[in-house]
């Protein structure tokens, strides 16, 4: 980690980008990491496939709908690099992450390999999963400052000859961390071959990173695009390698379940398609504000924003990551487990007028800061400006 010194500058605003959003704008949104902000143009394609919905449900739902999903699917996937046809839309990267765990017929004293920086719903879908099952679930420590290679060796040195499935971040969700996802598989399949799996939790990827999942050699690949596409919350994208698509069973069976993969996940009767056929206008509102502009946007505002909050708490500031969410450790003691966290983000909320993120990690607590094109520098000043206080 790094003393705080020069605060980097501070970006330019976008353009009318701010104008795109009806979040609240007396209360400092730093925390677009956890459930995103739909513009208004997306909540408006929303609102108009609702209408239409409550206008004939009979016809909405059994007219063409399959048809409409498979189209906006393409048109994800294709998005996020993804083969279309290994692809399934599904509600969130937990749900995705619990049909690949529903589908392995996980054998006693066999080994699910994740990280400590894995998110924690994952981890108790993980737990679960064992105690249904008898495998086991192993973790790797991984140094919140690592490299590449060290994160690498780390995950390699927990998968034994009793490994199944390995789960990995491509950014971590509590720590913010990225992940060399593709580096990792590489050395899988090199010392495991196909016996281990491997599940990338992509949660935070879409619409931060390129990259294109046919390209990673991944068995399974899950992604939200609520958080940095712009899309409807309750939108994501299950990718899944050829080897493994008949294998894959969804949570809930329904009139689909014989048509198999993908669609055996996507068609559960009378559920809210939506915030799925708006998504590609989310899309749209990213692009026409130009992709590369808003990534370097974020990042460049995230990191002034984290130098700036780091420097009235006096805490030193991680190396950057080019993100658009940094981490802020908070003084020893503060917010250090669990509960403690959640009281001081209520509090953080109630009487900072600001939402951020906060976790307990390994006995630290840590703010996490998310930059999106509505927020201001004044943003992160006005929580610089309260914490201090209350933290004492």
């Amino acid at each position: 980690m790094n003393k705080p010194t020069r605060v980097p500058d501070r970006p330019e605003p976008i353009p009318g980008a701010r104008l795109l959003f009806s979040n609240d704008a007396t209360v400092a949104q730093l925390n677009h990491g956890s459930f995103g902000m739909v513009p208004v143009p997306v909540q408006r394609a929303q609102q108009r496939f609702r209408d239409e919905m409550e206008a004939n449900p009979h016809r909405f739902f059994s007219v063409g709908l399959e048809e409409r999903i498979a189209h906006v699917r393409r048109h994800l996937a294709t998005f996020v690099g993804a083969d279309p046809e290994g692809t399934a839309l599904v509600d969130n990267a937990t749900t995705g992450s619990s049909i690949v765990l529903s589908s392995i017929p996980f054998g006693t004293g066999e080994e699910i390999v994740t990280t400590d920086h894995g998110y924690g719903a994952v981890d108790l879908a993980v737990d679960e999963t064992c105690r249904r099952t008898g495998a086991v679930h192993r973790v790797a420590p991984v140094p919140l400052t690592a490299d590449d290679a060290t994160v690498t060796a780390a995950v390699l040195a927990a998968i034994t000859p009793r490994t199944r499935l390995v789960i990995v971040d491509r950014i971590t969700a509590a720590t913010a961390r990225l992940f060399p996802v593709r580096r990792i598989i590489q050395e899988v399949r090199a010392t495991a071959g196909d016996r281990v799996a491997v599940l990338v939790d992509a949660a935070h990827a879409p619409g931060i990173v390129d990259d294109p999942v046919r390209e990673l050699g991944a068995d399974f690949w899950v992604g939200n695009l609520h958080k940095w596409a712009f899309a409807p919350r309750g939108t994501a994208l299950l990718s899944v390698a050829p080897a493994w698509r008949a294998r894959i069973r969804p949570l809930v069976l329904s009139w689909s379940t014989e048509a198999g993969f993908p669609a055996s996940l996507e068609w559960v009767g009378a559920h809210d398609y939506t915030p799925w056929l708006a998504a590609p206008t989310g899309l749209f509102v990213l692009r026409s504000l130009g992709i590369d502009a808003v990534r370097e946007h974020n990042a460049a505002l995230a990191e002034h924003g984290q130098h700036v909050v780091a420097a009235a708490v006096g805490a030193e500031v991680p190396a950057p990551t080019g993100l658009p969410m940094t981490l802020v450790p908070l003084p020893e003691g503060v917010a250090a487990e669990l509960t403690a966290a959640v009281a001081l983000r209520r509090r953080i909320s109630d009487e900072l007028g600001a939402e951020v993120g906060l976790s307990a990690w390994h006995g630290r607590g840590y703010l996490r800061l998310s930059a999106q094109v509505y927020n201001r520098v004044d943003d992160f000043q006005r929580l610089a400006e309260g914490l201090p206080k209350l933290i004492r």
